[in-house]
């Protein structure tokens, strides 16, 4: 006859495993599933090795994983609940800041009220390319995720999030582009749309890559150069005015458009009419492609010093 303690010892490296997959959660259904009586979970909440989190949810062991909050609120939607809304946007990478509280997950299940720490929302059964699983958690797509916080966030934050999503490529600019013809009637699509159809790229982004470039300039012993410098009816990103050089930090893709790209060739032609050779960079290039991009800058600083006589400096620029 197997004993309690025994059955429990049988049972316990897979109550570990399946924790360990979950960020150290379970549901008592999972337990259950394991042979563990209900007694048995009882005895082991009484012990503390089992700490409720939700109903019906419990964490495993003595240690709270990072993501175990965000793990157990999905267990409590129910089979086919998945992170979503500003909880989604956090764990994709695209929201700035701290984990958001209370944690938001979808379900197609009605949720009569939200227990503490968590707000259900009440959708319509997900189709497959509108949830991905995110480090073992199920979560909204980025794309479902966009238009869910179209209408919770600011302009600010959802350019932030959109280029990020791009920047990562967890969303296509085709993809991006359709969104308001599939969700039409979805609250902020407005502004969805309008950031789309505007063609305005964040501050923050190509700032963020000017700096990288910097950094990857200075790592490869190449001499800083100036930013953002006005050069008749232009602005140059980086400049190295003695060799004549110009670096320009190209946006990001879904920014591409038939008159941004016929400007950026007009703006190219004009420099070089006036002597000024013009290198441009995706982020890719910048972030990716790191070596490559230095050689390519180095040769050109080092062909342009060449045919203008230039000495070689360890660079000046801003500081």
């Amino acid at each position: 006859m197997v004993t309690e303690r025994r059955r429990w010892t049988m049972v316990e490296k897979e109550v570990l495993t399946t924790a360990a997959k979950q960020h150290g959660v379970m549901t008592r259904t999972q337990l259950l599933e394991l042979e563990l009586s209900p007694a048995a979970i009882w005895r082991r909440m009484k012990t503390g090795y089992l700490r409720p989190v939700h109903r019906g949810v419990y964490l495993v062991g003595p240690i709270t994983p990072a993501r175990a909050t965000e793990m157990a609120a999905v267990l409590a939607g129910g089979p086919k609940a998945v992170l979503s809304h500003l909880s989604a946007l956090h764990l994709l990478g695209m929201l700035r800041g701290n984990p958001v509280r209370p944690v938001h997950v979808a379900s197609p299940e009605r949720h009569r009220h939200n227990p503490p720490g968590i707000r259900f929302h009440f959708v319509a059964p997900l189709s497959e390319d509108e949830y991905t699983v995110v480090d073992g958690i199920p979560v909204t797509s980025p794309a479902r995720t966009l238009v869910d916080v179209a209408s919770m966030l600011g302009t600010r934050e959802i350019e932030w999030a959109v280029a990020m999503a791009e920047r990562e490529g967890l969303i296509g600019a085709q993809e991006l582009t359709s969104l308001p013809r599939r969700y039409p009637r979805r609250a902020g699509l407005a502004m969805l749309r309008t950031l789309i159809e505007d063609g305005r790229e964040p501050d923050f982004t190509r700032s963020e890559a000017e700096r990288r470039c910097i950094e990857l300039f200075r790592a490869a012993g190449l001499p800083r150069p100036h930013t953002n410098v006005p050069f008749g009816p232009y602005e140059l990103d980086l400049f190295w005015p003695d060799e004549g050089l110009a670096v320009e930090v190209d946006g990001w893709t879904y920014h591409s458009s038939r008159s941004q790209f016929e400007g950026d060739r007009k703006k190219g032609a004009w420099l070089r009419a006036r002597g000024i050779e013009v290198i441009r960079l995706t982020w890719s290039q910048i972030t990716q492609d790191k070596l490559a991009t230095a050689v390519q800058v180095g040769q050109a600083l080092a062909l342009a010093r060449s045919r203008r006589g230039t000495p070689t400096t360890g660079g000046g620029g801003d500081q």
